[in-house]
């Protein structure tokens, strides 16, 4: 025989902090679509083949070393690749790429075009990144135009027209300038370790410390830093405000029907 089943068991007690099992986030990728932007695609693709033609024009007409130093090739070389890595996103319908790449390669190729043509266009000896001392003409005076005006002002077009606003986020701000911030003590150091008279011992008149002193440099330096930083808020501003050009009605495969009664 089996003992009875008292009546007086007492009821357990609550499991402190509520249910177990927390309300799960269902990304809005699980239920709509990817989206095929070949427009996009192949429009990054170009920006991206013209920084690495005028990349590979200027390595062709001055020493490799010499003008890979530059802050114009390296930021155009960083935005080739971006925009092939995005440009075969949105071909084959991925997402896109992470916000703080693009925003920071973006920054820096609109530093790029605008240090040239406020800071070193009307410079006198004439800026050359292939160690010239005569006006740019021919090829190199095609590649400038390519480095410092058309790949910045196609980089600006795709943020505005092809890209969805409310990406970038103010705290991504102060990562962005630590390239900069590091490119700077490089281009110091590497005068430091060249003999001085040696041409081309400073990439940039304005970091020219054996002109200049280290005085002024560090204080143009720290002048530029302010507008670097300046100059990505404003983005980050910009891009929260902005309309969203590439705003699409997805399909979710289901329908919500209205409720009955």
């Amino acid at each position: 025989m089996t003992a009875p089943i008292p009546r007086d068991i007492p009821d357990l007690p609550a499991l402190p902090g509520g249910s177990l099992l927390a309300p799960s986030y269902v990304p809005a990728s699980a239920v709509v679509a990817p989206v095929h932007r070949p427009l996009a695609a192949v429009y990054r693709l170009l920006v991206a083949l013209a920084a690495a033609a005028g990349v590979t024009i200027n390595l062709l007409l001055g020493s490799p070393v010499h003008v890979l130093s530059y802050f114009a090739i390296q930021s155009n070389i960083l935005l080739a690749l971006v925009f092939t890595l995005a440009a075969r996103r949105a071909w084959t319908a991925r997402r896109p790429l992470p916000s703080a790449l693009t925003g920071a390669t973006l920054l820096y190729i609109i530093i790029t075009g605008l240090v040239y043509h406020l800071l070193l266009k009307g410079a006198s000896p004439p800026f050359s990144m292939t160690g010239g001392t005569t006006p740019p003409a021919g090829l190199q005076w095609i590649s400038n135009q390519i480095l410092h005006t058309a790949v910045p002002a196609a980089a600006l077009l795709d943020w505005l027209l092809l890209t969805a606003p409310g990406r970038l986020h103010l705290r991504q701000a102060p990562t962005w300038l630590l390239y900069p911030l590091a490119y700077l003590a490089f281009s110091l150091g590497r005068g430091e370790l060249i003999i001085p008279g040696t041409p081309g011992r400073y990439l940039y008149p304005f970091l020219d410390v054996g002109l200049h002193g280290y005085k002024s440099v560090l204080g143009n330096a720290l002048l530029l830093g302010l507008a670097f930083y300046g100059l990505a808020v404003l983005m980050v501003a910009l891009d929260h405000i902005r309309p969203n050009p590439v705003r699409h009605r997805a399909k979710t495969g289901f329908r919500l029907q209205p409720p009955v009664g």
